[in-house]
């Protein structure tokens, strides 16, 4: 339903401020998280794993990390089944980004183990 897309607002902050703790919390563990437990966990606004506005959420949670020089905290973020990897977004995303994604898994690799490693860290020095 991208008729319903909100993408600015107090509701859609919150929701993005929310999914971003998530995925911190869980990069500080050196995790992943599916979609569906991703969506399952976040409460300011009703999500389905395959929900244009998650794809639009998660797009913007990563153009933000990468900007502060943390990695695409989304690259943390798979499927349930079947590779395990994100899905096509994340690589289109990271392509724009300016990533050399000619070798997907080594690109995702890549971010992932950039995320963890920010992450996983940092929560060490606090």
């Amino acid at each position: 339903m991208l008729n319903d897309c909100i993408f600015e607002g107090a509701q859609w902050d919150a929701t993005k401020e929310q999914a971003k703790a998530i995925l911190v919390d869980v990069a500080t563990r050196r995790g992943r998280i599916t979609y569906s437990e991703l969506v399952g966990q976040i409460s300011a606004l009703k999500l389905e794993s395959h929900d244009a506005r998650l794809f639009h959420l998660l797009g913007e949670i990563s153009s933000d990390e990468e900007k502060g020089g943390r990695g695409m905290l989304t690259a943390i973020v798979v499927h349930k089944y079947g590779d395990m990897l994100p899905g096509p977004g994340f690589f289109e995303l990271a392509k724009s980004l300016g990533k050399n994604t000619k070798d997907p898994l080594a690109c995702w690799i890549s971010e992932f183990n950039k995320v963890h490693d920010y992450w996983a860290n940092k929560h060490r020095r606090s």
